[in-house]
This record gives structure tokens, C-alpha cells and sequence, in this order.
């Protein structure tokens, strides 16, 4: 018969140690100067990081044994009690807001006096009902009334451009759509890039000249749309104001459609060689 070893019952022949040391000595003395706050210290999968009692595991992590223990190769990042590990290879690169930034968000959840966006980033943003413009542009105090018809205005699956408005003490983002350049999307194509790819412009709305409109989300979302007119847009003279919430889509003739399409894998094939998508490039790539 073969015999094995006996099964230790600490957990010292899988863990790492320190001569001369105590385990608890060295989590009270390092974990600190190990978590750290600004992301400079390097980890790899199944390193131990902290004690589960004394910190809360985030992304990137696991406890086992009550110790919060890396799942991936990253930077370590802690908030306050929080630890996370931020991977330093991935294919998806999310987005870092700020306020101030225009973004392109999708509809996720409809809740009681918000709604759930998703922007791209780490956690769904947040889009309050007195954010948002009413029908017809009305400024008033938003109503109960209004919150039962909140599913008239943005449902599951709309696309919407917003602002940065500031975050929540959990980090995630609240937007407005309080200007009437903001609000549904309508009429177009949405691309996803890295974010990486979006510089900061002077402004992220542009006009081709092949009449497409182009709106460069600062969290990589990139919409393409038929050209609108500017009196369209600033509630001049053919301006339907009852319509900024509709679910249709205006007819578009076949070489709006068609340029639409090639803006659109215009983008693709700037992003995949990883080049800055800025008005000049994307002008000088469709001529």
C-alpha cells in the first residue's frame, strides 16, 4: 500500500510565511503599506492580500479561509475597508468618469424615480427623474404622475446621451439629460470602442460632411446618426418638442443608411489599430 503524509490541520504548508514572524504580527503590520490606496502595488492570482475580518473583498478577489485572496493579476486598489484588484491585461478596458463628461448609456432598469443606465463603467449609473427634461420642455417639480409614466420617457433597451452630473457615495454616477443637445437616441448606430480611444474634444458632437451626425462618448460609446438640423435641435421652427421621447425612427433614405454604415466601419477599423477616434482623424479617414 502507498501511504501519504498526514493532512496538516493549519494552513501553514499552502500559506505564505516569514521566519521569525507571527502571522497576526505581519497582517497588522503590513496590510497598509500591502493594500495601499493609489494602485502602484502589483498582485497575482492566489496571492493573500488581507484578513476577511478586517477588510471586504471586491472585484478581483475571493476569501478563502478568511483571507482575502487575489483571483487575477492586477494593481491593488483599496477604499477604506474595500479591496480590489484591478486586472493590468484585459481585453475590455472600462471607463473612468468624471464629472463633466459626456457619455453614451444604455437603459438597464426602470426603478422608482430612476433609472439604471449602463455607461460602461464599473457599476450602472443613475439618472433621476429630476434630471431629465419633461415633454415640451416644461420646468417644473416632477410629480407622482410623472413617476408612473417614467417608462414613457426612457424603457429597458433605450439609448441615451447624458452629462456627468457628480456620484454617489458608492462611487457610481448621476447624470442629467437637462439640455436638449441630452436625451434619447434616435435615428442611428451604436459602435463600442475602448475608452482609451475618446480624447477630450473641444466638442463631442460632430457633423461629417456625408450628412451623419456623430456623438463621441467619453466611455468608448460612439453613436452615428443621420444628420439633424440645427433648428431641430435648439426648438426653432420645425421643432417637435412632444417627440424627444418617441420610440420611432424617422425614414432614412438609402445613402444616409448607407454612409451611416461607413462611418460606422470606419470607426471599427480605427479602433481595432488602436488609434485616437478625434474629429480631424475621422474626417481624414472617411475622405
Amino acid at each position: 500500500f502507498t501511504s501519504f503524509p498526514a493532512k496538516l490541520d493549519d494552513n501553514y504548508s499552502y500559506t505564505r510565511h516569514h521566519p521569525g514572524i507571527q502571522d497576526d504580527d505581519l497582517m497588522d503590520l503590513d496590510a497598509d503599506d500591502l493594500l495601499g490606496t493609489d494602485g502602484s502595488r502589483l498582485t497575482c492570482p492566489g496571492e493573500l492580500l488581507t484578513s476577511s475580518q478586517a477588510y471586504m473583498r471586491g472585484h478581483g478577489t475571493y476569501v478563502d479561509n478568511e483571507e482575502v485572496i487575489a483571483s487575477v493579476a492586477g494593481t491593488i486598489e483599496r477604499v477604506n475597508k474595500l479591496v480590489t484588484v484591478r486586472a493590468i491585461s484585459s481585453r475590455h478596458v472600462l471607463y473612468n468618469p468624471e464629472v463633466g463628461d459626456l457619455v453614451v448609456g444604455r437603459i438597464t432598469e426602470v426603478q422608482p424615480r430612476r433609472w439604471k443606465v449602463d455607461a460602461n463603467s464599473r457599476q450602472d449609473a443613475v439618472l433621476m427623474l429630476s434630471s431629465i427634461n419633461l415633454p415640451g420642455g416644461v420646468q417644473r417639480r416632477k410629480l407622482e404622475s410623472d413617476e408612473l409614466q417614467m417608462r414613457t420617457f426612457f424603457e429597458e433597451g433605450d439609448l441615451l446621451v447624458a452629462e456627468v452630473q457628480a456620484f454617489f457615495s458608492d462611487g457610481a454616477m448621476s447624470l442629467h439629460t437637462r439640455s436638449l443637445k441630452y436625451g434619447k437616441l434616435r435615428n442611428g448606430q451604436l459602435v463600442t470602442v475602448s475608452p482609451i480611444l475618446v480624447r477630450r474634444l473641444k466638442s463631442h458632437f460632430l457633423t461629417l460632411p456625408c450628412g451623419v451626425d456623430l456623438i463621441l462618448g467619453l466611455n468608448g460609446y460612439i453613436w452615428v446618426s443621420k444628420h439633424v438640423k440645427e433648428s431641430e435641435q435648439e426648438g426653432e421652427e420645425g421643432f417637435d418638442a412632444e417627440a424627444v421621447y418617441s420610440n420611432q425612427n424617422d425614414e432614412i433614405d438609402a445613402s444616409t443608411r448607407t454612409a451611416i454604415s461607413r462611418v460606422t466601419n470606419i470607426i471599427r477599423v480605427l479602433a481595432s489599430h488602436f488609434l485616437p477616434l478625434t474629429d480631424t482623424l475621422l474626417l481624414q479617414a472617411y475622405e
